[in-house]
């Protein structure tokens, strides 16, 4: 037995005495507190807040390493192309994706950098791109619910206009810290501000501080004041609240942000206090700025010209819109006013008579360098896209002396003669196709002049039964009036070529027929205009353009136009062309050019439709200094214009137009005389056109006593009276010419039918002169 005593009291069991050892001895658990609880849990999160961190600031060194900048949006690199009028200063209009013109930072007014930091980013010069305090600030009330904020540096919204989109996300902000730490790094913060200022949305369409300083201030940035440049940096933060011309609030607003910003300014040092004071105490003064498009009135006609050569001349719209690209046109403001100008003031008057429904096409072009210098291509732009400078119509006679070139090549002269009674039959047996003259006659198809006019007069009162006579004369007639209008400056009809508005390198209807001297072919003005310049040019042609050159933003050349031209016809060919025009001038179908004071060259002419309506009327003349073209259509360019206008020939409203176009365009320009004819007389290809020469008067013999004879022939030749008849025939194209080509929906070939005779030239206002109702 043991020698140990036990302890008085009942005796414990197993379990008891466990259980108490588990209670107070050295080796038991106690209950922990809620203290201890709370700090147990505490740095469980510290430990899983510290990892989430290195996790997190891993990835971002990961994502900052593995990150490069991105290649810049198209958009914010594109540059505003310019085109400007031939002295290469005067602006036309603008290409743009944006409205947006980059300058360097020196431009930017020392103010307007100071202000826009004040306004937009105070810490800018000192922090590294992006603002800690604000995106944990953003973070917090964007989880609250709130709208999503920005806290965005200059940095950061240069970033993101340059780099990113206008998403509003998490991802995207973490992107757009990266990429601003990253640029930070790469660019200075002069170079960061200046791409900030060119790039940056103000209102009113201005990216930039350049566009932005026309827009508000019709001024450039460079010479914006204190009160402008801090107009500018408040207008930043919210374009359509804060602009003053979206009325009083916007007003007010804009007082409020303004203000700030000159303080701003002041707690910066930039300006003292006394300068803030004073500059806050009203807001500049706003001009109002000219709203009209670019492209309203005929500014956008001229850039669609502009555009579609430039891309004959292998630019891209991508180049054109925002390259940046400088183009100096051969458009002068004086011509381009003298076109507008002379239309304005020379047509009808009265609604029926707008510009809607009377479409007038001019179109100015200078001799020697196929430079077009001029245009109207009727209704506003805005209005309506057709430029009837280039989509033309029916020439009527104004193609005949195409043909009088033609004959004085082949060996004619200016004095052979032609069949000048009406109608002319194309076959001898004097049926099936024919010709006739303007006016009733004695059998009701024409005047008769006689059988035997020279092609002086027939080109001065534009005889039509002359000119088709002259085209069956020569061999291969129509090829050669062809080729000899192609060689001076028509384009040839493409009969593959889409239709459409833009007929400068096309002619519809224009074939080798024996009508073809009438001029049923659709010719654009331009091309007619041109055409007639190589002739004034001593029969050398040049191509007619409008892009003289073309530089990049840097001012490097892209593009300049080589003048070059190539001798169409014999000069002395040209000299006698032209003095036949000269004296449809001086006393034939376009006396109404006399008024221009200066000599000049011209041909009148007019065009029917299938339906042996007056169609078209032209006047088409020049200058040694200007070849200009003027046509009148209505409608869809076929509709009826006798009838209607109160006077449809061509020496009428269309040379009038064209002698006051002429006369702006001129004024001031030396008086130029234009070369001696040369009086071609070449070996004509048919006989039975030699010079008429009346017979010689019998020899009396003496008598004692009168004679019993008849009377002795007289001297006067058998012609017609010289009083002048309207002739220049609105001309039925006859079936031996090619279909009706209607600018606008194409060429068609009318059913065979009989000309209706055109009324008496008696059915004319009565104050307008014979000679103005011809053509």
């Amino acid at each position: 037995m043991s020698g140990k005593r036990r302890a008085a009291g009942p005796a414990q069991t197993s379990t008891t005495a466990k259980k108490g050892a588990t209670a107070e001895g050295s080796g038991a658990k106690r209950p922990r507190t809620r203290k201890q609880q709370v700090w147990r849990v505490a740095r469980w999160l510290l430990v899983v807040g510290l990892v989430g961190m290195l996790v997190a600031v891993g990835g971002f060194i990961y994502a900052y390493q593995t990150t490069d900048l991105p290649d810049p949006n198209d958009e914010f690199e594109t540059q505003t192309s310019f085109i400007y009028y031939s002295d290469g200063k005067t602006e036309v209009g603008s290409f743009a994706t944006q409205n947006r013109q980059s300058i360097p930072l020196d431009q930017m007014p020392q103010n307007l950098q100071d202000a826009v930091v004040a306004a937009e980013n105070r810490s800018f010069w000192t922090d590294n791109g992006i603002d800690p305090k604000g995106i944990v600030r953003a973070a917090f009330s964007n989880a609250q619910g709130n709208s999503t904020q920005g806290a965005s540096t200059i940095t950061q919204q240069y970033v993101k206009i340059l780099y990113l989109t206008q998403e509003r996300s998490y991802e995207r902000k973490l992107k757009e810290a990266i990429l601003s730490l990253k640029l930070q790094r790469e660019m200075s913060k002069s170079e960061i501000l200046e791409g900030y200022l060119n790039t940056i949305y103000f209102g009113r369409s201005a990216y930039g501080v350049q566009a932005a300083a026309e827009a508000y201030f019709g001024k450039d940035a460079k010479r914006l004041s204190l009160r402008e440049s801090a107009v500018l940096a408040s207008v930043l933060n919210n374009p359509s609240n804060f602009d003053p011309a979206n009325g009083k609030d916007s007003k007010k607003a804009l007082k409020e942000r303004y203000t700030y910003v000159l303080e701003g300014m002041a707690d910066a040092g930039n300006i003292s206090a006394e300068k803030a004071e004073k500059a806050g105490r009203k807001l500049p003064k706003f001009p109002e700025i000219a709203a009209e498009s670019r492209y309203g009135g005929q500014k956008g006609h001229m850039l669609a010209m502009v555009r579609s050569e430039l891309h004959d001349l292998g630019f891209d719209d991508q180049q054109i819109d925002g390259g940046g690209i400088r183009v100096t046109t051969t458009f002068t403001k004086k011509a381009m006013d003298a076109a507008a100008a002379g239309v304005r003031e020379q047509r009808p008057e009265g609604p029926e008579f707008s510009d809607k429904n009377l479409h007038v096409g001019v179109a100015s072009v200078e001799p020697g360098t196929g430079a077009i210098r001029g245009i109207y291509g009727g209704q506003d732009y805005l209005q309506s896209q057709i430029n009837w400078a280039v989509t033309g119509g029916m020439v009527g006679s104004t193609f005949k002396p195409f043909a009088v070139a033609a004959a004085l090549e082949e060996g004619f002269s200016l004095e052979d003669t032609f069949d000048g009674n009406s109608p002319f039959y194309y076959n001898e047996e004097g049926t099936g196709d024919r010709v006739r003259n303007e006016g009733y006659g004695s059998d009701g198809l024409g005047t008769d002049y006689g059988s035997a006019i020279s092609l002086l007069r027939g080109t001065e009162d534009s005889i039509n039964t002359v000119f088709a006579d002259l085209t069956v004369s020569m061999p291969d007639g129509p090829e050669k009036i062809l080729e000899t209008a192609v060689d001076l400056g028509i384009p040839n009809w493409n009969k593959n070529a889409r239709g459409g508005y833009n007929n400068l390198d096309n002619s519809p209807g224009l074939e080798p027929v024996s009508g073809i001297a009438l001029g049923s072919a659709t010719i654009a003005p331009v091309n007619m205009a041109n055409a007639y310049a190589s002739i004034a040019n001593g029969g050398r042609a040049a191509r007619p353009h409008v892009v003289q050159k073309v530089v990049d933003k840097d001012g490097e050349p892209l593009y300049t136009f080589k003048q070059s031209t190539k001798q169409a016809i014999d000069e002395d060919v040209a000299a006698d062309t032209s003095y036949a025009m000269q004296q449809v001038v001086q006393s034939g179908s376009g006396t109404a050019a006399l008024n221009l004071g200066r000599p000049a060259a011209g041909k009148t002419g007019t065009a029917t439709n299938a339906d042996d309506d007056v169609a078209s009327a032209w006047f088409v003349g020049y200058t040694p200094q200007l070849a200009t073209a003027v046509m009148y259509v209505r409608g869809k360019g076929q509709e009826k214009l006798d009838d209607w206008l109160p006077e449809y020939f061509g020496g009428s409203y269309p040379a009038r137009t064209w002698t006051d176009v002429m006369g702006r365009a001129l004024e001031g320009a030396e008086i130029e005389d234009f070369p001696e004819p040369a009086h071609l007389d070449g070996e004509a290809p048919d006989d039975g056109h030699d010079p008429y020469t009346p017979p010689p008067k019998p020899t009396k013999k003496p008598t004692k006593k009168p004679s019993k004879t008849p009377d002795e022939p007289s001297d006067t030749p058998d012609e017609p009276s010289d009083t002048p008849t309207p002739s220049d025939t609105p001309t039925t194209p006859p079936p031996a010419t090619p279909p009706t080509c209607d600018p606008l929906v194409g060429c068609q070939t009318p059913p065979p039918s009989t000309p209706t005779p055109t009324p008496p030239a008696a059915t004319a206002p009565a104050s307008t002169p014979p000679a103005a109702r011809r053509g």
